[in-house]
This record gives C-alpha cells, structure tokens and sequence, in this order.
C-alpha cells in the first residue's frame, strides 16, 4: 500500500509543481499573481475546450489520433491561460492597477467561467473525456512494462504531464540561475528602477514573465481535469491553486525545491485518504494537509534567509517617471 500512495503522491503532486513553476517565474518579475487560481481553472476550461473541437470534429473518441489528443487540449489550455495572464498584466502594468485586487478579480472570473463554459459543451461529445484522459494522459508507458516490478511502477506509472512538470521546474531554475536572461529578469523583481537605468524592458520582462508563468499554471488544472478527475467538469482545481501559491513561498522561490515540495503537499493531501477511520475523526485527519502547510510556511518565513525572501520588488507597480 505504501508505493501505492507514493505513486498517487507523484502523480498528485503535478497539479501543484505546474502550478507553483509558473507562479514563481512571475513572481521572480515582481508580479504578485494572486489570479493563479483561477487561470488555473481557465487553463482547464482551455484543454477541455480544445479537447471538445478535436472530438467534434474527428466524429468521437474512438477515432482519436495519440498525438493530436494531447496537443489540442495542451494547445489550447496554454492559449486560455497565457490569455489570462496578458489580462492580468494589462492591468497591472499597463494601467498600473493594484496587483492584489487584480489577482483576486481573475480568480474570481476563472472559479465563474470555468462551470459555466464546461456546462455549454455538448454531452454526448463529453463522453469521450474520460478516454481521452486514460488512453493518451494518464498513462504513457505499456501495462505490462509497468507492473514488471517495484522499481518501475514508481518511475513509470504516470502520464506525460507529470515528466513535462519535473522537466519545466528544471529548466527554469537553470534559465532563472544560469542565464542572462534569468539575471535580467530576477533584476526587474528586486530592483526595476536600476534595471530600466541598466536598458533592460521592465515592461516587457514582467509582461512575458506573467504570460509565460501563468500559461506554465494553467497546465495544472489541464492535469487536474483529465488525470485525477478523467474528464469530470464538476471538480474545481481553484483550492489547489491556492495550495500552489504557498508553495512558492515554501520553496523560497526555487522551482527545483518546488518538485520536493510539491511531492510533500500532495502526500500530506493524499495519505488521510488511504487511513481506516471514519466519522470525526476523518474530518480530523483530512485537515492534516491544510494545517501542516501553515505550520510550513510559518517556520519557512523564520528561518529563511536573504536567499529565500521574496524579490524586492515583488506586488509593486513600476512607472519610469516616478524614479
């Protein structure tokens, strides 16, 4: 039963990885994106909007081709959720309004748009989600290659979605500490004054950072909808994205702790569930998650240090005429 949860665990925490990679590249711009959750349920809305048009037009699931089942919800959710992204940053740099507030009003469109776009798509082509989601993203590996023994259960039982998240957190920590454009763009969130002086766009770092993050997030709610709930509408990732945001602070915004951190989110998440205990118990237990990640973030505000704080810069609007 323990490689069990280890492997839900994994699989789990895919949803916070691809949400909290994404929300650290734009909080490294100096944007506070409190809208994570709901592009993350935009990022959804997108992949099952996109998954829909496929269907539609290939007469159902059962003539979908491998490839094109994952690049139009991908397309498409990273299209939504960019989109999303580019809104917020239209306010917040552009009209310079308040990025909190900002946040909060594109949560509060995703967490309304998401159920009411979902419940206009045409039932009998929604039946195909949940194949859709078992055939070509739950599963990427053979059956029989994956049940061959422990060691390969553990690597091999996940979807390409949970390689591409790990392959993302990496990459951007290597851009983030090993590039110029990585340097350019940790000086627009620690100190944008002295980096438009340098020549470098803040305007345009924190514009693409937003767009490029915030599509990053709204693949974890593509992930949410097709491997952990097959396709069900009904479900919400909104509580997740929250989830997810914390953990940026968690991970003293470094996307390589993030793939720990976000393990141990979704492990604290998931192993109440497999406990043989009912009643208040349960309800008890099931608050384990919540509670523990307070108790994290309280200790990881402590004990951080200069290297782990926020970026300087970070919720403040720029304007060059104010330096």
């Amino acid at each position: 039963m323990f490689l069990t949860i280890i492997i839900d665990s994994i699989r789990f925490s895919t949803v916070f990885l691809f949400g909290s990679a994404g929300e650290t590249i734009t909080e490294k711009s100096g944007h506070l994106n409190l809208g994570t959750p709901g592009i993350m349920c935009i990022g959804a809305m997108g992949s099952a909007i996109g998954a829909y048009i496929y269907l539609s037009a290939i007469g159902g699931a059962g003539n979908a081709n491998w490839f094109m089942a994952i690049f139009m919800p991908l397309l498409f959710c990273l299209l939504f959720a960019g989109a999303a992204g580019a809104l917020f940053s239209f306010f917040a740099v552009t009209l310079r309004c308040n990025q909190n507030v900002t946040g909060l009003a594109i949560t509060t469109l995703g967490v309304g748009l998401y159920p009411f776009a979902t419940s206009m798509l045409d039932g009998s082509v929604t039946m195909g989600f949940s194949t859709i989601a078992h055939r070509y993203i739950t599963t990427l590996f053979p059956k029989a290659f994956v049940e061959s023994n422990w060691l390969t259960q553990l690597l091999f039982s996940y979807g390409i979605l949970v390689y591409l998240a790990i392959a993302v957190a990496i990459t951007i920590a290597i851009v983030m500490k090993r590039t110029r454009v990585g340097l350019f763009l940790r000086a627009v969130g620690e100190n944008p004054s002295s980096a438009d002086a340098a020549g470098i766009s803040v305007d345009k770092y924190r514009y693409l950072a937003t767009i490029i993050g915030s599509a990053i997030s709204g693949l974890g709610g593509m992930f949410y909808l097709f491997d952990r709930t097959s396709g069900a509408f009904e479900f919400v990732v909104d509580a997740y994205g929250w989830l997810a945001v914390s953990l940026v602070i968690f991970t003293m915004w470094n996307t390589e702790i993030g793939i720990g951190g976000s393990f141990l989110f979704a492990f604290l998440y998931i192993f109440p569930k497999y406990l043989n205990v009912s009643g208040p118990d349960k309800k008890l237990i099931e608050l384990v998650p919540y509670l523990a990640t307070i108790v994290i973030l309280v200790l990881t505000s402590i004990f951080s240090k200069r290297m782990g704080m926020a970026p300087a810069g970070l919720g403040q609007s720029y304007f060059r005429e104010d330096r």
